[in-house]
């Protein structure tokens, strides 16, 4: 029982199906979605926001305060907020970055766009993430694509894409990985 990359058994995937439904059916699906990007950010950006989230020791209100003060600061209103709230007072919280990564892929798959997630070492310039979406897009057969760039300087040099349940690495640090490999067996 899934939706192409959302496991509806799971909680996050029945909470962000029960959303998408709602959103879709209010006609604000779009504004829901934007409306959870900027939530992410804040999480992603904010180590006391994902403290207060993943932290059973604060209360349900006292979520619910710092909620509703961070929803106001965002200017997030509406179905997307009172979503959020609901999250909170059920005890939730701490699921609702898997919550949002699932509506997000729900809102994907009803655009027909398909997913893709570029990591590269360094920030892309607009005229190369402009080409790698043009070259994703080929390669998808010409499918509209949705693409997500992280940046990872891990991976040292290169580019890993992942399409659907395709990848190509195309690191440095795993063609270095692969070479020290092989000299460890000749050695």
């Amino acid at each position: 029982m899934a939706q192409e990359g959302v496991d509806l058994s799971s909680v996050a995937g029945r909470y962000a199906f029960a959303l998408h439904e709602l959103a879709t059916e209010r006609g604000a699906s779009e504004a829901v979605s934007e409306a959870l990007k900027t939530f992410r950010q804040f999480y992603d950006e904010s180590p006391d926001l994902r403290l207060l989230m993943q932290s059973p020791a604060f209360s349900a209100a006292e979520q619910l305060q710092a909620l509703d003060a961070l929803l106001k600061n965002a200017n997030i209103e509406g179905v997307a907020a009172n979503f959020l709230r609901l999250v909170a007072a059920k005890r939730r919280l701490f699921v609702l970055p898997s919550i949002i990564d699932a509506y997000q892929r729900l809102e994907e798959q009803a655009k027909g766009l398909t997913r893709v997630e570029a990591t590269v070492a360094k920030p892309l310039l607009p005229s190369q993430e402009l080409a790698l979406r043009d070259a994703v897009q080929n390669a998808a057969g010409g499918k509209a694509v949705s693409l997500e760039v992280k940046t990872d300087p891990t991976i040292v040099g290169g580019i890993i894409v992942k399409l659907g349940s395709r990848m190509v690495d195309a690191s440095l640090r795993t063609k270095l990985n692969s070479i020290r490999t092989r000299m460890k067996e000749v050695g």
